[in-house]
């Protein structure tokens, strides 16, 4: 089961071994042949004092006494109040300023923030801006003699680099664990609106969202977010926010107070063996355009259905996830590079990002229906016009349950032909080679199936 780390203290026990042995590290001498054992101490001395703790209190009016279901007890005695508390962690990036950064779900209607720091001293902190999408959120405390942490670069990350995690599991005082880097852009886990998680195998527990991921010398390079766990307890699967993502949204908080974010305007999904080979493209890794929004910036620029974007703003494109991140990064206005193929051949083009409340969407509505291959069809056309059809119905055993499409499917192109009937569909099929690639519309992503 995946979780965010827990925001309230429901608890926590106490397990005692006995009469076994500790792992082995704890049996290492001191010293080896005269030499000091590596320690991370001297590192942490300069981190631990930018962790900070986070704890918040939420009031929460009710009425669920029962006298409260009576109207006359209602209009006299009015909603009752009752108080809702969580804890965090977070990490302060902006000593002269007291800019925390910390996780969205940390935060969440929260109407006190009181963080407590290293040597102990509270505060009250007061909100700046938060993004749910990405789990991101900036408070603020006024106060001397704080110290930020350093900031790294998530983008130097590799796998089986060596990282430390700090927070306050459990609400105990900060603790430290340690592990390398398991994986890096980590997606569609459904965490998070916007994911690209650093996993690792440091210890990660409730009370740990918010805290820090720091590399060897002392560089924040995660916002440690989730964990992936049975029981809610860490089993060495741990998520952070690369410190790249967190601070490109830190900066647009502090500017505006929210994240404005722009959209491209397509649907997308990731390139795979059997449709690179479809397209007749080189490489595995890209974003396959399944459907190009009317009025977008993707439009704009004459990006069509069936281009497959491999690079943006000179980064290379992994999937329809790091697309997704890459824009998401941007404002609305913002410029940037889009890398695609098209019919085997490379195209690069300029993009200005737009406004996602003023692209428009494109839905469908149905009238008449037949049968072809085991499928049931109805004709349907879509608010601009465009004809398609859509399966009402598939007979088990039937070679349409077998291509992979299913009932509610809205068909739009087959081998890039526009299939506006059923025999449209049937003169295609009859000209193919055997493989046939479908563009179509899936509980409203658009999408393409290749079927063999």
């Amino acid at each position: 089961m995946l979780s965010r780390v827990p925001r309230a203290l429901l608890g926590a026990g106490l397990l005692f071994l006995l009469g076994l042995t500790g792992p082995a590290h704890a049996l290492l001498p001191a010293r080896v042949d005269g030499e000091p054992l590596p320690s991370l101490a001297p590192m942490l001395e300069n981190v631990l004092p930018a962790v900070v703790n986070i704890s918040t209190t939420t009031r929460i009016r009710t009425t669920d006494h029962p006298l409260m279901q009576d109207p006359f007890f209602r209009r006299f005695l009015g909603p009752r109040e009752r108080e809702g508390s969580s804890l965090g962690s977070g990490v302060i990036v902006d000593a002269v300023n007291g800019y925390i950064l910390t996780n969205h779900h940390v935060i969440d209607r929260a109407d006190e923030i009181t963080v407590t720091t290293n040597d102990g001293r509270s505060m009250e902190a007061t909100l700046v801006g938060s993004d749910e999408d990405s789990d991101v959120a900036v408070i603020q405390v006024r106060g001397d003699n704080l110290q930020a942490i350093a900031i790294g670069r998530s983008s130097e990350l590799r796998v089986g680099d060596f990282v430390v995690a700090i927070g306050s599991p459990f609400g105990l005082s900060q603790t430290v664990t340690s592990g390398i880097v398991s994986a890096l852009g980590r997606s569609g886990l459904g965490i998070e609106g916007y994911e690209d998680f650093i996993q690792t195998d440091a210890s990660i527990n409730p009370g740990n969202s918010g805290g820090a991921l720091v590399n060897l010398r002392g560089e924040l390079v995660g916002i440690n977010t989730a964990i992936l766990s049975r029981g809610g307890g860490s089993i060495g699967i741990g998520l952070s926010i690369p410190v790249d993502m967190a601070g490109a949204l830190m900066a647009q908080i502090l500017e505006h107070g929210d994240v404005q974010r722009g959209i491209l305007g397509v649907a997308m999904q990731d390139l795979t063996p059997r449709l690179a080979e479809a397209f007749g493209i080189p490489g595995r890794r890209g974003a396959v355009v399944s459907q190009v929004v009317p009025g977008s910036a993707a439009e704009e620029i004459g990006m069509r259905s069936g281009d497959v974007i491999v690079g943006f703003n000179n980064a290379e494109i992994l999937d329809s996830a790091d697309l997704r991140n890459a824009v998401g990064l941007l404002r609305t206005g913002d410029r940037g590079t889009v890398a695609f193929y098209r019919g085997g051949r490379l195209i690069e083009r300029e993009v200005t990002i737009h406004d996602p409340r003023k692209v428009a969407n494109v839905q469908g509505k149905a009238p008449e229906g037949s049968r072809f291959a085991g499928a049931s069809f109805e004709g349907v056309t879509s608010e601009d016009g465009e004809k398609a059809i859509r399966v009402t119905g598939i007979e088990p055993g039937s070679p349409a349950a077998r291509t992979g499409i299913v009932p509610g499917d809205v068909i739009y192109s087959v081998n890039r032909r526009r299939i506006e009937s059923v025999d449209d569909l049937s003169n295609v099929v009859e000209r193919s080679d055997g493989v046939l690639l479908m563009r179509l519309l899936r509980d409203g992503r658009a999408l393409f199936l290749v079927v063999k």
